[in-house]
């Protein structure tokens, strides 16, 4: 075939974006709520199996705990996304205020070195971080394993949305990435990414809107936003995704599949259970729930394991493979592809604390992303 025509017909398939976090490098706060050092590695190494047949702790290969504050391991990582034909990262974006924006060195690392061959865009985690025990709404608790201060503020970075001046600031932040030809776009506009469209969403509207605004008096064509679809229907995003594979595991598509999780999940953990969920169920609502609504986007995951991060109250799906992994994404890139659906959002690229990741391990190897190579060369 003609490397041209070959080229064009590539070009409007379904692109798989890899969601990637940026937190394998030190940072002051790490060092002050986690204790010094602290990185999601430290979780991966000392993770403990939890029932017979358990694979933990999960280990890179060749034992590869990069340092994301190292240029060379970006472009490794980059390297090896190119060659399986992952076609960019979709980065966790952390910024609680104009005085706060944490775990960015990779993103400024890539945004300064114009040669990395990728495309990426930027995901906001759109919540405060608090401490296990604390009951603040839309907010993470990063590393429960590791609290050791219950003495401690429950919020230890708190989103602050602010007005006018500070939704500038924020934008002023990311025009620069927006600007790069790197960056992806749909409609010829900047992708920009929030987990939490029902965490005020009436500010968040009208940032989006004063964003745009913005976006057209710097040249831009406007801001695409993606959000992460939520049981509530709130929705302040042009487009939609649903984040894997909690949304088909043990979180619901509405409000009563979300009820009836959380009340099962409260009686595995008060009888002493795990909490296991099959990959071969969740992979086919997955499927099953596909929409060929324009506004739509679909989401997919590798596989998923949080015992590093959560140990007995980790989520747990078993009962995956690279085949099992290429089968099913064969399955929903053809569904993609007879939607003219332009990107799919992978769980992903390196969430080794989640057991979500992409990148070779001891274990596998390099099997995963062969598989997803050839569910993409299958098109």
């Amino acid at each position: 075939m003609d490397i041209r025509k070959n080229m064009e017909i590539r070009k409007n398939m379904t692109k798989v974006i890899a969601m990637y976090l940026p937190q394998y490098h030190r940072i002051p706060e790490n060092d002050l709520w986690w204790g010094n050092g602290y990185t999601d590695w430290k979780a991966v190494k000392e993770a403990k199996p939890l029932f017979s047949g358990h694979e933990q702790p999960k280990i890179p290969r060749k034992k590869e705990y990069y340092d994301l504050s190292n240029l060379e391991a970006i472009r490794n990582q980059v390297q090896m996304a190119n060659d399986y034909e992952v076609y960019g990262f979709g980065i966790y974006h952390y910024w609680f205020s104009s005085k706060q924006v944490l775990l960015d060195t990779p993103t400024r690392l890539l945004s300064q070195n114009k040669d990395i061959n990728t495309h990426f865009f930027l995901m906001w985690d759109n919540g405060s971080w608090k401490r296990t025990w604390s009951n603040v709404k839309f907010s993470n608790s990063w590393a429960p394993l590791y609290e050791n201060n219950n003495d401690g503020p429950e919020i230890l970075a708190e989103l602050i949305y602010g007005d006018e001046e500070e939704w500038e600031k924020h934008f002023n932040y990311l025009l620069p990435f927006f600007e790069d030809e790197r960056y992806i776009k749909i409609d010829d506009k900047p992708l920009f990414g929030i987990f939490n469209q029902d965490n005020d969403s009436e500010t968040l509207k009208k940032m989006f809107e004063y964003w745009n605004k913005l976006a057209k008096e710097n040249g831009l064509n406007g801001v695409a936003i993606l959000g992460k679809e939520n049981i509530y229907g709130k929705t302040v995003a042009d487009y939609q995704f649903n984040y894997e594979p909690s949304t088909h595991g043990w979180v619901g598509k509405n409000c009563v599949q979300r009820a009836f999780n959380k009340a099962k999940d409260k009686l595995l953990i008060k009888t002493g259970r795990l909490r296991k969920y099959k990959y071969d169920d969740i992979w086919k609502k997955i499927i099953k729930d596909f929409s060929e609504d324009k506004a739509y986007l679909p989401g997919a995951f590798v596989k998923y394991d949080d015992t590093p991060r959560r140990g007995k109250k980790s989520s747990i799906v078993v009962g995956e493979s690279p085949k099992l992994f290429e089968y099913y994404m064969k399955k929903l890139l053809l569904k993609c592809n007879d939607s003219k659906k332009e990107y799919l959002f992978l769980t992903a690229w390196n969430e080794w604390g989640e057991g979500a990741y992409l990148e070779p391990d001891e274990v596998n190897g390099f099997q995963y992303l062969e598989s997803l190579k050839r569910a993409l060369s299958n098109f």
